[in-house]
């Protein structure tokens, strides 16, 4: 892109000023700035000035989910039915390991952090190790898609091929960088982090396909002819990937999106429950959930929102390739963004000062008709390690995993 057609992009949108310091800047800094006003889909910055069209909900109404009882009574079937996917080369994995590990009181990125006591182990091995005992079940590679970020992809690709890949095949294992959607002020103006350089953030869970997409692995799905997705995030150890039992519950049941759930601990728990919203498979956010939504029952007299997803999904991927139209709809969150201030200099805000723009994976899966919510033993699938100690946390990950046999 040239400065020209820079220019004409930014004042169609309102956005001079990310230019202003332009002539300032070296060669190779003003083209790094250009491929980024290139790059960024300004359009969206108009949404913040309606924002209350963006956040309304529908009506809520209960999702059963298949419980643990009627899995079990299924298991053999289910599980045939997952193996002959995985052996006919239909399912890939997707890992969301855009994340940085600052929480956890580390500058690199989360899936790198260390939980060995005795010898090391590292989150990005224990997904890895529990992706192997399918391969070992299968006798089948299956293909493993990883979504870095601009932050994390350098270190997270050294680190991998550092360790060979904790023995998983590297033919078998594809890279791709999530993109990154601006960040501005209250009214929309985009925010410079440096005087070449826009300020962004990552485009939300709901962005790996498109991700995907732009990095132009489709090719490889459709060369492969992949026909099923499992995206998981980077902070779950125990979680299992491509589970034999839960693709073939989701392809038995005829569902295009398979979702795994925990029966949640407290009417209260933080996590985002399965729903229908007017009547199409959704996920209310536990800060959406009413009082009145929180004691509702169902027909056993159980609460009615019991099942708190743990971002392990199965998508199917025809399916998916009808949200590239855009259509999927826009979050737009209040945070704390560093900016260069009228003089040039960053400051780093206290309170919050601007929006982010995100789309997410509950949006993906209510734009699709028919959802599988899945349940599994908590104990034996949900360790998140969001914290260093207390709730969610690197401890609370290190009890369950010995719990679970693994050694530490």
């Amino acid at each position: 892109m040239t400065f020209e057609v820079a220019k004409q992009k930014c004042e169609e949108y309102g956005q001079e000023h990310v230019l202003r310091y332009y002539n300032e800047l070296s060669s190779t800094e003003q083209e790094a700035l250009l491929t980024q006003i290139e790059q960024t889909d300004m359009s969206i910055l108009e949404k913040c000035k309606n924002m209350e069209e963006l956040v309304k909900k529908g009506e809520i109404s209960p999702l059963a989910a298949m419980e643990l009882d009627e899995i079990e009574t299924n298991k053999e079937s289910f599980t045939a039915i997952g193996i002959k996917a995985i052996q006919d080369g239909k399912i890939a994995a997707v890992l969301l390991a855009g994340g940085m590990g600052t929480r956890l009181g580390s500058d690199d990125p989360k899936g790198m952090y260390n939980i060995g006591e005795t010898k090391d182990l590292y989150i990005f091995e224990c997904l890895v190790n529990n992706l192997m005992d399918v391969v070992k079940q299968t006798g089948t590679w299956i293909h493993f898609f990883i979504m870095t970020s601009d932050k994390n992809n350098d270190a997270t690709i050294k680190f991998l091929t550092e360790h060979e890949f904790f023995g998983y095949k590297a033919e078998y294992i594809h890279f791709f960088k999530q993109e990154m959607a601006a960040a501005t002020d209250y009214s929309g103006k985009i925010y410079l982090e440096e005087k070449g350089k826009l300020s962004t953030s990552p485009n939300g869970n709901g962005g790996w396909f498109v991700s995907m997409k732009n990095a132009g692995l489709l090719e490889v799905v459709k060369r492969e002819g992949i026909e099923w997705l499992n995206i998981f995030a980077v902070d779950n150890v125990l979680q299992r990937i491509a589970d034999p039992c839960f693709i073939g519950a989701t392809l038995a049941r005829n569902c295009v999106v398979g979702a795994k759930v925990v029966r949640k601990n407290a009417p209260d728990e933080k996590v985002g429950v399965m729903c229908l919203e007017d009547g199409r498979p959704s996920i209310v956010e536990y800060y959406e959930l009413t009082e009145e939504l929180m004691n509702a029952k169902d027909t056993k007299g159980d609460p009615a929102y019991n099942f708190g997803v743990i971002l392990n999904y199965l998508f199917n991927e025809k399916a998916l390739e009808g949200l590239l139209d855009g259509s999927l709809p826009l979050h737009i969150v209040e945070k704390k963004i560093p900016y260069l201030n009228e003089a040039g200099e960053l400051v780093k805000p206290e309170e919050p000062n601007g929006y982010k723009y995100e789309n997410l994976v509950l949006d993906m899966i209510h734009q699709l008709d028919t959802c599988l919510p899945y349940e599994v033993v908590r104990e034996r699938e949900f360790a998140p390690i969001k914290n260093k100690t207390g709730v969610d946390s690197v401890e609370s990950a290190k009890a369950l995993l010995k719990q679970n046999g693994v050694v530490l």
